[in-house]
């Protein structure tokens, strides 16, 4: 069984990075053909897809996004990353990861085969 295990800062503070690890077990990240996701809700709004590595370790990115998103990925340890630079209030969020067979942008909770528990991220001076 596949787990992800979302960890970093719950608070940020605004023009700082906010950084993610997702640690997986029961699985690893470089088997094919699967996408890492990072996704995010904030408050009452609906699932935002950010982005996602690939198990070749190739990247995808929201296009809103992309300018300020990095996902990087350590096999050695099992886990990928996000970073997301020069967040602002507007970011503040619960952040997943979350596995999928596909690409897949939509954020739809249908479309990933496993989530971790999410990671409440506050940017707040």
């Amino acid at each position: 069984q596949v787990q992800l295990q979302e960890s970093g800062p719950g608070l940020v503070k605004p023009s700082q990075t906010l950084s993610l690890v997702c640690t997986v077990s029961g699985g690893s990240i470089t088997t094919n053909y699967y996408y890492w996701n990072w996704i995010r809700q904030p408050p009452g709004k609906g699932l935002e897809w950010m982005g996602a590595i690939t198990s070749s370790g190739s990247t995808y990115y929201r296009p809103s996004l992309k300018s300020r998103t990095s996902i990087s990925r350590d096999t050695s340890k099992n886990h990928f990353t996000l970073q997301l630079s020069s967040v602002t209030p507007e970011d503040t969020a619960v952040y997943y990861c979350a596995r999928s067979s596909a690409l897949s942008t939509a954020g739809t909770k249908a479309s990933y085969n496993y989530w971790g528990q999410g990671t409440q991220v506050t940017v707040s001076s």
